[in-house]
């Protein structure tokens, strides 16, 4: 690990000039771990910020990272680039050259707690940071006792993470991972999940699925006001589902095949007298 002064302020500088080229790299955040007792925690930071797009960790007095250690044992693919790239800072640096966000677990209930109030959700936190254009640090504190009121008192902004009341804080790893995770709208450009926004089916092919559903309707005997009615239904139902072309296509085969099997049915029982089914 590598630290100082002059490197945090060469970030702070970095991150300036990268702010005209790229928005969504000037407000991703660099996050800081404040004195943490356990290597693993470390490492467990480490993954969430790979898998959530950020790169630039820095430790406050941390303990020996080894690379055959815990640390190193919990990053997962971090122990690459994350974890053996993590600065060593003080906090002075990191109060010096960020916009910093301090996470607790425990906050203020009113605004006679200066030092936890007011706070911001994850989700709240993410859409400020999105009008921010400067450096900024997301601020862990210890696993046992977080950031003191202190050091709190120092820092820019306040975040808390929503949780039970009967016991609302965090493993320090869990509490990291979730709040990079609601960031990722800054951090992350491509997830591996494909693109979730639906094209829904042409309306060609919709009229001709409440045609056949209509046939269908008719062909199982039902009373014609029953028909209307589940007509309706289906036409609403399908109004809101906005399916896609492929859903709609797959809808229409096998209404088809249903249709043409009752109406071969139908075809035989008036051959040879027989009552298709008991009809209502």
């Amino acid at each position: 690990m590598s630290g100082g002064a002059d490197e945090a302020g060469d970030d702070a500088v970095d991150a300036d000039d990268d702010a005209d080229a790229d928005p969504r790299t000037a407000r991703e955040p660099v996050v800081v771990v404040v004195e943490p007792e356990t290597p693993g925690n470390v490492g467990t930071i480490a993954r969430a910020m790979k898998n959530f797009g950020l790169t630039d960790l820095k430790l406050v007095d941390p303990p020996e990272l080894k690379e055959d250690g815990e640390a190193y044992g919990f990053a997962g693919h971090a122990r690459e680039d994350v974890l053996p790239n993590a600065d060593e800072v003080t906090f002075d640096e990191v109060v010096a050259n960020y916009h910093t966000v301090g996470t607790t677990a425990i906050t203020g209930e009113d605004d006679r707690s200066h030092e936890r109030f007011p706070f911001k959700t994850p989700v709240e936190l993410r859409e400020s940071l999105k009008t921010v254009d400067a450096p900024t640090a997301i601020v862990f504190g210890r696993e046992g006792r977080g950031l003191n009121n202190e050091e709190l008192s120092r820092l820019d902004e306040v975040c808390s993470i929503p949780a039970d009341d009967d016991y609302p804080v965090l493993n320090l790893g869990q509490a990291a991972t979730v709040l990079l995770y609601e960031l990722r709208e800054l951090t992350v450009e491509e997830t591996q999940l494909p693109d979730t926004e639906v094209t829904r089916a042409p309306e060609g092919d919709l009229e001709r699925f409440h045609e056949f559903f209509g046939e269908f309707l008719k062909a199982t005997g039902q009373r014609e006001h029953v028909r209307e009615k589940n007509a309706l239904l289906m036409r609403r139902l399908l109004g809101r589902a906005h399916p896609t072309e492929r859903e709609i296509h797959s809808l229409l085969g096998t209404f088809r095949k249903a249709n043409a099997k009752l109406e071969h049915a139908d075809h035989l029982a008036t051959k040879y007298d027989e009552p298709v089914y008991p009809r209502e």
